[in-house]
């Protein structure tokens, strides 16, 4: 069985290294990691390179700054190409902490996506000020209602699929980026009748490097809703 973790990057060298080490330190049968770096100058990509030699790592390059949607669907691909039998959706910056994969991947076991949860019992967000925490609990609510997604968090980046799901989704279909792809990405998986569970999780905000997140994303996030809703 393999497990393919998918980490996109930009700007990342204060903590990718370190979350590489940390994940194969749990020495998971299988587990393999893919790194999606969109020519980080910052010199991601060399730094992974240089662990190439260590570990059963995968780098794929691409040229310029194209967005964490782009990333990830790119990853699917070439995580398809690998013949994995589960992939990982995963942050950089430690947000999201390695010790939840073993438990995360039982649960795969039964289901078609399992998701790392900020917003059920027992899940937890660190590091957020209030005006974000509720800008995005309205945000979450929204899409629920509009969208009836059955799932608590929408927007959650810490995710594991089965990759029966990936194959049958038609992922060239899946435009949009940031905060917005993993709901398009959500609301497909649950259309095309795919089994859906969420387990706890402690979201740590970035402790290293500069958030991703943009206006743009916040906007894309809001608008998807509604192309979703009414196409």
């Amino acid at each position: 069985m393999k497990t393919i973790i998918i980490i996109p990057t930009y700007n990342e060298k204060e903590n990718i290294e370190k979350l590489i080490n940390k994940i194969f330190a749990l020495q998971i049968s299988g587990l393999e990691i893919l790194v999606v770096d969109d020519n980080s100058p910052d010199g991601t990509a060399q730094i992974v390179k240089k662990l190439q030699n260590k570990y059963p790592l995968h780098i794929l390059e691409r040229a310029n700054k194209l967005g964490i949607g782009s990333a990830y669907i790119d990853g699917f691909k070439k995580a398809l190409e690998l013949q994995a039998n589960f992939v990982f959706e995963m942050d950089a910056d430690f947000s999201h902490d390695p010790d939840d994969i073993p438990k995360m991947l039982e649960v795969a076991q039964k289901y078609d996506l399992v998701i790392g949860s900020r917003k059920i019992k027992d899940g937890k967000i660190i590091g957020w000020g209030f005006v974000r925490k509720i800008m995005s609990n309205g945000a979450m609510w929204l899409s629920r209602i509009l969208l009836d997604l059955k799932v608590k968090d929408v927007t959650a980046g810490f995710r594991c699929f089965n990759a029966k799901v990936l194959k049958a989704l038609n992922l060239d279909e899946i435009n949009s980026n940031g905060y917005a792809f993993q709901e398009e990405l959500l609301y497909k998986t649950q259309q095309a009748g795919f089994t859906i569970t969420e387990i706890p999780v402690t979201f740590i905000d970035r402790r290293e490097g500069k958030s991703k997140l943009s206006k743009k994303d916040i906007l894309e996030f809001f608008l998807i809703i509604f192309k979703l809703k009414f196409k």
